[in-house]
């Protein structure tokens, strides 16, 4: 897709910073002793990450491609179905992300309650 010449560098750029970001806080509670009961749900998050990052180079990648190419249409097709399936897999694990943190919550609280009894 034609774009603008630094367009591409400034999305890569600004989503690297964001995501690295992101990911230096979920390690960092990952590994808070605090959180312990959480830390399944904070490994989903990660994952979520790792996946979420993959899928956007991916689209970054079809974006990016060379339109005078025979088959472009067709690779950048396949790129994006591949973004499609890899920004799926993410979603999965975050909602398990989202539910274990529910449930481990549950659990933590239930616990505490009847240590305090």
């Amino acid at each position: 897709m034609p774009l603008e010449q630094e367009t591409i560098g400034m999305l890569i750029g600004g989503f690297s910073i964001i995501m690295g970001i992101t990911f230096f806080v979920v390690l960092l509670l990952f590994f808070s002793k605090k959180r312990k009961p959480f830390r399944m749900a904070y490994g989903l998050v990660i994952g979520y990450l790792v996946f979420f990052s993959w899928a956007v180079g991916q689209a970054f990648n079809a974006i990016s491609f060379d339109v005078n190419h025979p088959m472009a249409s067709e690779e950048i097709s396949l790129r994006f179905g591949i973004a499609g399936v890899l920004w799926t897999i993410s979603m999965l694990f975050l909602v398990l992300g989202l539910m274990k943190f529910s449930f481990s919550k549950k659990t933590h609280m239930e616990a505490s309650h009847k240590q305090q009894m």
